[in-house]
């Protein structure tokens, strides 16, 4: 086949990654000279009507630190990465007019700001897209997307038993050297994005980097220098230490690891050390990830609005006071503190924490779940537009739960958190 003599642009979104690229991959195999774009929108560092930003300093620095990763990664196969801030349409009219470019490889996205981003690209360069963020192709599910299952576990069986998880697509071959670009812009810092510096704090559970590098770091440690995923279901629902679950999520989020690698990865563990409740455990998390976004696939923009995806008619506060409280872990509930206390701090929260933090706020204070939601996408270093809100949906009473249940906060600390050792680590710490 012969390549295309024009430049194609891949636009990496959440696929901050070289490895199991689809778009990256079609780019390289139709065209003699490739460019990578990355748009940094500007209103994820502008202030919210909540008095956080859209993106705080914790997601900004492994994004950052994401972006230097794959900028090395791209040159290794003598592609350049032109980072952005700013006008998006202004930005890709001028590369497509430098680049003599036609074409532009990017991820299928569908929610709303990333479909106003889209449709600012002019009409002039044709637009290839992907769905390369699932375990399960969409192609290959046993439903149509405007059927999918309102209860998980059926969508999850139906999923298990007769869809085919594709393989991962391999790193492209490297292009001719005159590909590289000279001048590409560098990458900004948190202080370019007016950010404060960070000072890691030690009590810390995620002491890692961003990067597809660091991934893979981390999958050699969780899975095969310590075999923690021996353990995982046993683990998971932790609360200390960086071993307590994979932390795999915060790669996943940045697409620097595609669920894909890590099912093939856990499949490969199974067959060399050993396969059990853990091993499934891990894959039925990323089938739970899939199942939100099939969710925001199905729903469209029912996922922001205070109804939710049941159209319920609650009422809800919005007391900034509240909010306030909550943020600065200062409520009733010390598990709910020490949760707070702990994102604010790191950027990171377990999993359960976020079910009891939430609960708390949608179903105890009756806040507006869409401002807790917001703030989860302000400060969760693993943000994922899908499951953010799908969960706080979920935990709203708004979402797919089927039964709407109500956490027990005092009882779930007993369980979880029985010597305290938590919320001693956290609750010795006065915030703001």
């Amino acid at each position: 086949m012969q390549k295309k003599k024009t430049t194609g642009l891949v636009w990496f979104k959440n696929n901050l990654r070289v490895r199991d690229n689809k778009a990256l991959h079609e780019a390289v195999v139709q065209h003699e000279k490739v460019v990578g774009i990355y748009h940094l929108p500007k209103h994820w560092i502008e202030q919210t009507p909540w008095g956080f930003k859209k993106m705080e300093r914790f997601r900004a620095q492994f994004l950052i630190e994401t972006l230097t990763q794959l900028q090395k990664d791209l040159a290794a196969i003598n592609i350049s990465l032109w980072v952005t801030l700013g006008d998006w349409k202004r930005t890709i009219v001028e590369l497509q007019d430098q680049l003599n470019a036609k074409d532009i490889y990017s991820q299928k996205e569908w929610t709303q700001e990333e479909v106003e981003e889209i449709n600012e690209i002019p009409k002039s360069l044709k637009i290839h897209a992907f769905y390369d963020q699932f375990l399960f192709h969409p192609d290959d599910i046993p439903m149509k997307t405007t059927n999918i299952p309102e209860v998980f576990t059926v969508f999850r069986k139906k999923c298990e038993k007769h869809a085919v998880i594709r393989k991962p697509v391999a790193v492209p071959r490297a292009l001719p050297m005159n590909n590289v670009l000279q001048n590409v812009p560098k990458i900004p810092t948190l202080s370019d994005l007016g950010y404060e510096k960070i000072t890691h704090d030690s009590r810390t559970v995620i002491p890692f980097v961003g990067g597809e590098k660091a991934a893979w770091a981390r999958i050699e440690e969780y899975f095969w220098e310590t075999q923690q995923l021996s353990f995982y279901k046993k683990t998971r629902n932790g609360l200390l230490g960086k071993n307590y679950s994979s932390k795999l999520s915060l790669w996943l989020g940045y697409g620097s690891l595609s669920a894909r690698e890590i099912y093939e990865q856990v499949k490969r563990y199974e067959e060399n050390i050993i396969k059990n409740d853990s091993t499934y455990w891990l894959i039925f998390e990323l089938i739970w990830r899939d199942y939100f976004k099939y969710i925001s696939l199905k729903h469209g923009n029912a996922i922001f609005k205070i109804g939710g995806v049941l159209k319920k008619s609650y009422s809800w506060d919005s007391s900034k006071s509240r909010i306030q409280k909550w943020i600065e872990g200062n409520t009733p509930e010390p598990f709910v503190n020490a949760n707070m206390r702990e994102l604010a701090t790191t950027g990171f929260m377990s999993n359960r924490g976020r079910q009891n933090v939430a609960s708390f706020f949608s179903k105890e204070w009756h806040l507006d779940w869409r401002i807790g939601a917001a703030y989860f996408e302000a400060m969760l270093v693993d943000y994922d537009v899908h499951s953010n809100y799908g969960n706080w949906m979920y935990n709203a009473g708004v979402g797919n739960d089927p039964r709407d249940r109500k956490f027990n906060i005092a009882w779930q600390a007993e369980r979880y958190d029985p010597k305290n050792a938590y919320q001693k680590t956290w609750l010795q710490t006065t915030l703001f």
